[in-house]
């Protein structure tokens, strides 16, 4: 569980003040309406539980404020508990029946001092029981009931286990200062050899894998550094080691993905090959010089936590039913649009991996190569690599391709090679970073390539975007704004509901859990060749893709909020409404 501790502002000037009702700070700070006010306080009257915890049955606030307002009422510091990183031996300090009994969670030792979230640390009588138990002095801090009865289970589990080294979770137990951080290379190699520093290192990566990250951020700061997993797009902070451990675990990373731990001044680029818990892991490792040390982002490349099926992606079935209709053409340019992190590879990989076969010569240009594919030929550019994707491009056309695939279309040299390729028979696939499928052909045209050139060569384009569906186990129902359905110019029954994610302990309280995907698919028959070959703008192109009944992202995205799999506000935070 990473745990952020936080004090609340206190004014010393009103500490003899009565002070003010929780409902009354909520309304005045803006997070509460009178009337939702009103509406909590008869829920709480007639069931007879505590206002806060009403609150967030309604869904009129979240965790961390209602511990921020607490916090500021009662005058004392809370703790966000999130999953990540308890001391598990100080967690046994305290037995579990008595945790439970005293709603109180043995959180971690600094200096003698225990600290330990509670729902009461006003409780004199807890405190003091809990320091008899334990024999050291208690530093209470505030949580919620809720969270207690969430965190308690799992933290008595047989496996709750975390390495010593990462226990100490408080930020002024290390006092470092980065800027005269000095270590010999030496001690370095002999530090990140040692056990503890393998073990956190392994942990680290297991527990990306188990929680499906794409991406683990190893980011030092000026009191100790922060390790965060990106899980459905989102990053979140899941461990916090001690500054002094940094320069070790950065130079273990290097160790394994073989690259130069002596280098600090400039980026390095590897690849580390494991297997974890029986499934093979690839992982890309980059670094980042920075002013407090070095940042390492290790891209998780699970082939088993990926699907390289188009029927499996969750196209439509008649946009599903269009690219396919693209795929099965002889000859043409196919592109893929959205931005980084939007699933364009992953739709590639699909695409090829439908039409594949002994018959077909298959060639793909990819800067890197993230994953191995049976039947078909992948060349690596950029890095270190002395070729470009236009040089490897034209050797490719020499070796009497069927189909090529180009990561990425970056630059007019790339743009021009493909669409002559394409222009003479052969079926070219690639990426481009635009908003939507219009986009592209303006983008082609920005690249230098002619409007009759665009016309002849292109099929078609997939604009995509990822979507955080919403977790299934916290899901609940509400209204949605006016406001929120005249944005979106909602033309259905206004008075239904839809549904978002409350947040609990499956999803890490995102109130999401895994991800689908959007598309739009701009398909040019001959109406749409004519006019892209003319020179159109945008508006003409998309007024064209109206008329042949075709959908927008938008679109897709209120279809699943209309089925209940994606929020209202996922789909404007994804697809822009305008």
């Amino acid at each position: 569980m990473s745990i952020v501790l936080e004090s609340a502002t206190r004014n010393h000037t009103a500490v003899a003040e009565t002070p003010m009702p929780l409902g009354e700070r909520l309304v005045r700070a803006g997070v509460l309406t009178r009337d939702e006010l009103e509406a909590a306080l008869t829920e709480h009257t007639a069931k007879g539980a505590r206002l806060g915890e009403t609150l967030l049955e309604l869904g009129l606030i979240d965790e961390g404020t209602l511990l921020r307002f607490l916090s500021q009422q009662r005058d004392v510091p809370y703790a966000l508990l999130r999953d990540g990183m308890v001391d598990p031996a100080v967690v046994q300090l305290l037995p579990k029946a008595k945790a439970e009994a005293l709603q109180s969670l043995a959180l971690f030792k600094v200096r003698g001092k225990l600290s330990v979230a509670m729902v009461d640390p006003h409780n004199l009588q807890h405190v003091d029981e809990i320091e008899r138990i334990t024999g050291l002095q208690v530093n209470p801090v505030l949580t919620l009931r809720s969270v207690i009865e969430r965190m308690l289970p799992r933290c008595y589990e047989n496996d709750f286990a975390v390495d010593a080294v990462t226990a100490d979770m408080d930020p002024d137990a290390v006092n470092l200062e980065a800027d005269h951080f000095n270590i010999d290379i030496a001690d370095l190699q002999s530090l990140a050899n040692g056990s503890p520093i393998i073990n956190l290192v392994n942990y680290m990566i297991v527990s990306a894998v188990r929680q499906k990250a794409s991406d683990i951020h190893v980011e030092p700061g000026q009191r100790c550094t922060s390790v965060r997993f990106r899980v459905d797009g989102l990053l979140r902070e899941t461990l916090r080691p001690r500054r002094d451990f940094h320069p070790a675990i950065i130079s273990r990373l290097k160790v394994m993905a073989k690259l130069d731990i002596a280098e600090h001044r400039i980026p390095q680029d590897g690849r580390i090959h494991l297997t974890v818990e029986g499934r093979e892991i690839d992982l890309r490792v980059s670094t980042l010089p920075t002013n407090h040390g070095e940042k390492v982002v290790i891209r998780v490349l699970d082939r088993q936590n990926v699907t390289f099926n188009l029927d499996q992606l969750g196209v439509p079935p008649k946009l599903l039913s269009d690219v396919k209709g693209m795929l099965h053409r002889p000859h043409g340019l196919v592109l893929v649009t959205g931005p980084t992190g939007s699933g364009k590879t992953t739709t590639l990989y699909s695409a090829l991996e439908l039409i594949k076969s002994v018959e077909r010569n298959i060639v793909t240009v990819e800067d890197p190569v993230e994953y191995d594919l049976d039947q078909i030929v992948q060349v690596p550019v950029g890095g270190n690599k002395p070729m470009s994707f236009p040089g490897a491009m034209r050797a490719i056309l020499r070796q009497d391709p069927d189909v090529i695939m180009v990561g990425e279309i970056r630059d007019a040299e790339t743009a021009a090679v493909a669409i002559q390729a394409a222009l003479t028979g052969h079926l070219v696939l690639s990426t481009l970073h635009t908003n939507d499928s219009f986009s592209a052909v303006t983008r082609l045209r920005d690249m230098g390539v002619e409007p009759f050139k665009i016309g002849a060569a292109l099929l078609g384009v997939i604009a995509q975007r990822l979507v955080r569906m919403v977790c299934p186990t916290c899901k609940e129902t509400y209204f949605p704004s006016p406001e929120m359905l005249d944005s979106f110019q909602y033309q259905g029954d206004r008075r239904r509901t839809f549904v978002r994610g409350e947040g609990c302990r499956n999803c890490y309280d995102t109130g999401s859990r895994g991800r689908t995907g959007l598309y739009e698919v701009l398909c040019v028959d001959r109406e749409m060749r004519e006019i892209i070959s003319a020179g159109a703008d945008i508006e003409a192109i998309r007024s064209q893709h109206m008329k042949q009944s075709g959908t927008f992202l938008v679109d897709e995205g209120m279809r699943l909020a209309e089925e209940g799999k994606v929020s209202l506000e996922e789909v404007a935070r994804v697809a822009f409404v305008d």
